[in-house]
């Protein structure tokens, strides 16, 4: 018996994407703002912004929660808690491409910043093509949920083999790119992507790492969207979660950057969570067939996801502290 494509029904009504793509604009044009004038960004402040960022999607997902029920609510902030995750996992190549490119502190944010805007714009496109394959396509969750299961192979693969985050910057097919069109300057001109030069167009190393930033945006894309439609169906709840995780990435950053290279198992944490999303995909898929096929509820998916990053952020700090120990302790005389 053929399953039939899903209805997607949506809470998000005109006026509420209106307000809500409204806020997420004018966000990014106050982070502009604050970053046009180059500075380093100092822990108070990357804590305050962190903050923020924080409180803004769950006093969104409260209000979610109160106007459409708690279903609706459970369903968003199980989505941003996914996105969330998965944002960090952002910061540690972002990490890698700044030192890999020696980016000066004091533009290190606007990098970030445009690293933002492309992963919004990317992922908006990924939404849209997502909602369509799912009211057009019978097999759409089978799909993504292969896709999903076929991700988190990687990634358990990559992290096993120590080759979690790796990045060779002359390998990457955007810079070699960029470096083919025009000539590059050898030092950076403060924020600028391109200069002239005895009448020559030349691009910045920093136009060079933007390139290497929005090249990493499609392949997180192509990953996070199909996750956060595992938790749910509605375009508007996955536009808002994957908005409001991003949009913290610039502050979060500044906060978690000495922490990053503690968390040494998240990688096993992210393939966990991707495979369990991605089972219960091929599950909603088959239980449209048989309805025998159990589903996963979304509140025992928002335990599962918490259960996971809560262990493996202890696992982390533990094998860190030992690290930290072994090293510190005198050699044998």
């Amino acid at each position: 018996m053929p399953v039939s494509a899903p209805s997607l029904e949506s809470v998000g009504t005109p006026g509420l994407w209106t307000a809500t793509i409204g806020v997420v604009l004018a966000l990014l044009v106050l982070d502009f703002l604050i970053t046009r004038k180059p500075h380093e960004v100092s822990m108070r402040e990357a804590a305050g912004w962190s903050a923020f960022y924080i409180a803004l999607p769950l006093a969104f997902g409260a209000y979610i929660w109160s106007r459409f029920g708690s279903q609706t609510g459970v369903e968003y902030l199980t989505g941003y808690l996914v996105e969330k995750s998965l944002s960090v996992d952002n910061l540690f190549v972002f990490m890698l491409l700044l030192a890999a490119f020696s980016v000066p502190a004091a533009l290190q944010q606007r990098v970030l910043l445009y690293g933002i805007v492309g992963a919004l714009v990317l992922r908006g496109i990924f939404i849209a093509l997502g909602a369509a394959a799912l009211k057009n396509l019978s097999f759409a969750f089978l799909l993504f949920g292969g896709i999903l299961l076929a991700t988190a192979v990687k990634i358990l693969r990559d992290q096993r083999q120590g080759q979690t985050h790796a990045v060779d910057v002359d390998e990457m097919r955007s810079v070699q790119l960029l470096r083919r069109v025009m000539p590059v300057t050898s030092d950076y001109r403060g924020p600028r992507l391109f200069v002239r030069e005895n009448g020559v167009r030349m691009a910045t190393p920093f136009a060079l790492v933007v390139m290497a930033v929005f090249a990493t945006d499609i392949v997180f894309a192509v990953d996070s969207v199909p996750a956060v439609y595992g938790i749910t169906g509605d375009p508007f709840l996955v536009f808002a979660t994957n908005a409001f995780a991003l949009l913290g990435l610039r502050a979060l950053y500044f906060v978690l950057q000495g922490a990053l290279s503690r968390l040494v198992h998240l990688g096993y944490g992210l393939a966990a969570i991707l495979g369990f999303i991605g089972v219960k995909l091929v599950l909603h898929w088959a239980h449209g067939i048989w309805a025998w096929v159990p589903e996963i509820p979304t509140l025992a998916s928002l335990g599962v996801i918490v259960a996971i990053l809560a262990l493996v952020t202890v696992t982390s700090l533990r094998a860190t502290a030992r690290e930290a120990v072994a090293a510190t302790a005198p050699g044998p005389r």
